[in-house]
């Protein structure tokens, strides 16, 4: 009894001090991972823990279990707007980008540790993907908001880069183990089939899973643990069929998120707390996994890989990877530079181990150090970088409440709550109502007023509306001042998406091009000089007022901050 006590005691402090510290490390630029990671590294056999684990068929089921569940969290939270935003660029990272940055760094490995060339492949494949619980965590916890392309294409390489890092790194432990064998067709079918069955068995079961929950209608606690327990068995069953079950409770999770009303604030809550238990406790095993001593042995040419992949082979593959597309130079840097490292390298480090490939434990200490330098390095200065490279907008005022309805799915009941100063101050409510928002109820002093007895709108008046997500930031600039920082990105004005040019150039006294087309709108002239697919914080220039997206619904500008020249 006395020794499970200890052991509880041990596990729980390591937990504890490790979520304390997490929390605390936004306020230092610091990922929480990390924090995490370091603990755990403190509590092992080199550290004042002294610790001495090495169990690497543990680490490698939790590493996976937790993965998961960070996977599913994250598809959850991805608008189906977003993933179709960020699919293609993402999907071409993921696959292109992979192979690219894994043969770079297999190269360069080989190179410089005069290593047999599978064996630098192998690490290449190891470092070569992004990692969801670090991109998805370093993101959140950086206090910044990035533009909608630029994270969608981030969040969701990360759900996807996981079949084709596998696939590399199995295929180069099967040439290690029998040099003899025939892997050329037989691995392109693994590949085939990860992809596919990953995403078909995501996709299919997805709906089945959010079929089944909307009919129990649990209480949110309950129905985060059955999203978990369920997306955990289409994981394990759709690996047991040969298909990525990284891929495909990714997928699960944004079926669940988006279907029929998608997931309700509560329930996403209690997911956050399962995801930060599960990225909690799987990089302090991680971290008692490393002995510090060992890393010293090869740390110059680790450091080297580290940095050759940071800054040379990531930012290659991005840029090779990103050609097809509408990305700023700005944009693509910042892409590159957020190439994270984390639980998935480490956990791939773990399957040569485990086949008993010679040099492997050297492979598994360099992806400690490139996984260390990546977090401590990249994801330290994500805030800083994003704002140097201008990819990040500035949040606006959040609803006191978001609600999707089941019945019409685009449509979510918020509440703001109206400020002195506020643009709605002064107005009734009947007259609020606009496109496709409307204001349902107003709540003051206890008292429940609808449009019907048409109040004049004061300051701590508490609106509830129903409109479409995207409408979420003309609301808050309806309800709220704009702050500070609002208003030096986008200006003291909005204009809305349906202003035609020919006015707004008028009114502010300014000379109209000569190809300005008769009745274009604020929307048309983004859709013409960004594209079909404008996000929040595009920008463009017209007779010298600048115009930068405030709104976007479905790719379209539906309100724009103004700047005036000077």
């Amino acid at each position: 009894m006395d020794s499970l006590n200890l052991f509880l005691l041990i596990g729980t402090g390591l937990m504890f001090t490790g979520l304390l510290l997490g929390s605390l490390s936004a306020r230092f630029g610091v990922p929480a991972l990390l924090i995490f990671l370091v603990v755990g590294m403190l509590a092992g056999e080199d550290g004042l823990g002294g610790i001495k684990f090495d169990d690497f068929s543990l680490a490698y089921v939790v590493g996976n279990i937790a993965l998961a569940v960070i996977l599913l969290d994250g598809g959850l939270r991805t608008q189906l707007s977003t993933f179709k935003l960020g699919l293609k660029p993402a999907l071409s990272l993921a696959t292109l980008g992979v192979a690219v940055s894994a043969a770079l760094v297999g190269a360069f490995t080989t190179w410089l540790m005069d290593v047999d060339w599978r064996v630098g492949l192998l690490l290449g494949g190891i470092v070569g993907s992004t990692d969801a619980a670090a991109v998805f965590s370093v993101i959140k916890g950086a206090g910044v908001k990035l533009n909608e392309r630029v994270a969608s294409t981030l969040e969701i390489e990360s759900g996807l880069n996981d079949p084709m890092a596998i696939f590399i790194t199995l295929m180069l432990v099967g040439l290690l183990v029998d040099p003899q064998a025939d892997w050329g067709l037989g691995m392109v079918v693994t590949l085939v089939k990860q992809f596919g069955l990953g995403a078909l068995s995501g996709l299919l079961l997805g709906v089945v899973l959010s079929e089944v929950l909307l009919r129990v209608r649990s209480n949110e606690g309950l129905h985060a643990l059955l999203l978990c327990s369920g997306g955990a068995m289409v994981f394990a069953l759709t690996n047991l069929v040969g298909g990525s079950g990284f891929l495909a409770i990714y997928l699960t999770g944004l079926v669940a998120g988006n279907r029929r009303g998608g997931t309700g604030d509560n329930v996403l809550r209690s997911m956050d707390s399962m995801a930060w238990l599960a990225q909690s406790g799987m990089f302090l095993i991680l971290g008692l996994l490393v002995t510090p001593s060992r890393l010293t042995d090869h740390l110059p040419q680790a450091l080297a890989v580290a940095f050759f992949l940071m800054l040379l082979a990531r930012p290659l593959s991005v840029w090779v990877s990103l050609l097809p597309f509408r990305f700023t130079w700005r944009e693509k840097t910042f892409i590159a530079w957020t190439g994270l490292r984390g639980a998935v390298p480490i956990v791939l480090a773990v399957f040569p181990l485990l086949a008993g490939v010679g040099q492997t434990r050297l492979l598994f200490d360099i992806t400690l150090v490139v996984v260390l330098i990546s977090l401590l390095g990249q994801g330290a200065s994500l805030r800083y970088m994003a704002r140097r490279l201008k990819v990040s907008v500035p949040p606006s005022t959040e609803p006191k409440q978001t609600v999707p309805l089941a019945v019409p799915r685009d449509r979510y009941l918020m509440q703001f709550e109206v400020e002195g100063g506020a643009k709605a101050v002064g107005k009734p409510l009947s007259e609020l109502g606009e496109d496709e928002r409307t204001p349902l109820l107003l709540y003051r002093n206890r008292q429940v007023l609808g449009v019907g007895d048409n109040p004049t709108i004061e300051a701590g008046d508490m609106i509830a509306w129903l409109a479409p997500l995207a409408h979420k930031s003309a609301l808050s600039d309806l309800c709220h001042q704009l702050s500070r920082d609002e208003k030096r990105y986008y200006g003291d004005f909005s204009v809305l998406g349906k202003t035609p040019v020919a006015q707004l150039v008028a009114i502010y006294g300014m000379e109209a091009p000569a190809n300005l087309r008769e009745g274009l709108t604020v929307t048309e002239l983004f859709a013409q000089q960004v594209g079909k697919q404008a996000v929040v914080g595009d920008t463009v220039l017209v007779s010298g007022l600048k115009l930068r997206a405030r709104s976007v619904q479905e790719g379209r500008v539906i309100l724009a901050g103004l700047k005036l020249p000077g």
